[in-house]
């Protein structure tokens, strides 16, 4: 069986090449390691999501103990000293000492015998000095090394939000993300009050659901074994619950659809807002969920079925052409493709794109935007969405459309939204509910 940090640095190898999803690459890894051994599995996935996570902060540490350049390294020496690195700063759990040996018996394990006193040199050269390093003399390229996050990311948030809320973001954005779950209220015979007693006694029990404050059928879930794929469960297969973050909840219950509306989906894939909305709307009403691609809407569809709910309807569509057949509708969710900055603790390569490749999105998204009023009815409701924190994918495309469609007028939100937020536009960061960054405004049709 392979060992779990010989995957790991394998596999951070892997994402780091190719820039592969990390969960994707991971699931994928672990499950052709046939790596089934809890302990095994938790270390792996502590180690890979650790590194990817801290990547800056690693690789500038390196630098300043390695005689070679950075980008001279190999790429699986590079990566074996990473993995060190961070078992040596962040591990508590892990002895120093293990932390050198393993790793240098990683370099020749995986052919770099030659490398192996480098290995050795470098990481107990960082135990030496006392696990410390001097930050740069900038403020942004200390902040970019303090939480691993790229300069030009820094300067966007701090230009839309100011240092002490982007420092809010970065410094959340490190460590495991929580996880929530929206309880299936339609589920045959299941009612919420019996849902946790399902799982078997707390001491027992893998995991412990915590209700949430805001929002009815909303658990946050706390692993009592570790990382672990909650919808690998015996619960999950009898469509109980489906794993959903408490923002894509609020952002269902920003819409507020009932049993009396018609609702469209215009970008649904993978689902999950699909599906609260039509356990709000009791299985009643009729939903339209669509997404571009057929693959992606015969997902939905699977686990639609799975979920007992019969008022959803999945087409392939593109949500930036006009389609004649679809019926007007009084409640619609935009949640249009984004930067995805908001879930960078889920997804932590993300932080490491050219944010200059998203220059394109606003107007993407404000297409989108726009096609989706040909089917709202008048005095209707649009709710657009995404889950990122960029202003110019957010408030900047609201403005736009309020600018360019006098029809239309920013509407109250809902509580617990409107609670905090005033106007009919909520920026959602971490410190507000304990979930992803997310962007929700609601318009309604004169």
């Amino acid at each position: 069986m392979t060992e779990p940090r010989y995957l790991a640095a394998k596999l951070l190898d892997e994402t780091f090449r190719r820039s592969g999803y990390s969960n994707l690459v991971l699931d994928s890894g672990m499950s052709r390691a046939n790596m089934t051994k809890y302990e095994d599995r938790k270390l792996c996935a502590a180690i890979y999501y650790g590194v990817i996570e801290r990547k800056i902060t690693l690789d500038y540490i390196i630098s300043g103990l390695s005689a070679r350049p950075i980008d001279k390294l190999d790429s699986i020496v590079l990566n074996i000293l990473r993995c060190g690195i961070y078992q040596i700063l962040y591990m508590d759990s892990i002895p120093d000492n293990a932390a050198v040996n393993e790793s240098v018996k990683l370099a020749k394990e995986f052919r770099k015998t030659s490398a192996s006193g480098m290995v050795n040199a470098i990481l107990r050269n960082f135990i030496r000095v006392g696990k410390k390093f001097e930050l740069p003399k900038g403020e942004i390229e200390q902040m970019s090394v303090k939480y691993s996050v790229p300069t030009p990311l820094i300067e966007s948030l701090i230009k839309d939000y100011g240092r002490e809320l982007a420092e809010d973001i970065f410094a959340d954005s490190l460590g495991p993300a929580p996880m929530f779950v929206r309880v299936n209220k339609i589920a045959e015979e299941i009612q919420e009050r019996k849902f946790t007693e399902m799982w078997g006694e707390p001491d027992e029990a893998r995991y412990i659901f915590e209700k949430s404050p805001y929002l009815p059928y909303c658990y946050k879930v706390f692993d009592n074994m570790g990382r672990y794929n909650i919808e690998n469960s015996d619960m999950f297969e009898l469509g109980m619950f489906h794993v959903q973050d408490l923002a894509s909840q609020l952002c269902c219950a920003a819409v507020a659809p009932t049993e009396n509306d018609i609702v469209l989906d215009m970008c649904a894939a993978p689902g999950g807002k699909t599906f609260t909305m039509a356990e709000m709307m009791d299985n009643k009403g009729k939903i339209y969920a669509f997404d571009l691609h057929e693959q992606r809407v015969g997902l939905i569809k699977k686990m639609a079925e799975r979920l007992y709910l019969e008022n959803i309807t999945a087409e392939a569509r593109d949500a930036t052409v006009f389609y004649e057949d679809i019926p007007k509708a009084t409640k619609i969710l935009c949640d249009v493709p984004c930067s995805g900055y908001g879930v960078i603790r889920k997804k932590p390569e993300i932080r490491y794109k050219d944010i200059s490749d998203f220059e394109r999105l606003p107007e993407v998204q404000y297409r989108i935007a726009e096609n989706a009023l040909n089917y709202l009815a008048d005095g209707g409701e649009m709710v657009y969405s995404t889950c990122t924190v960029r202003k110019a994918e957010n408030e900047d495309v609201v403005q736009r459309l309020l600018a360019n469609h006098p029809e239309l007028e920013l509407a109250e939100l809902p509580e617990p939204l409107g609670n905090v937020f005033s106007g009919g536009m909520a920026a959602i960061f971490p410190h507000h509910f304990g979930s992803d960054g997310f962007f929700i405004a609601k318009l309604r049709k004169k």
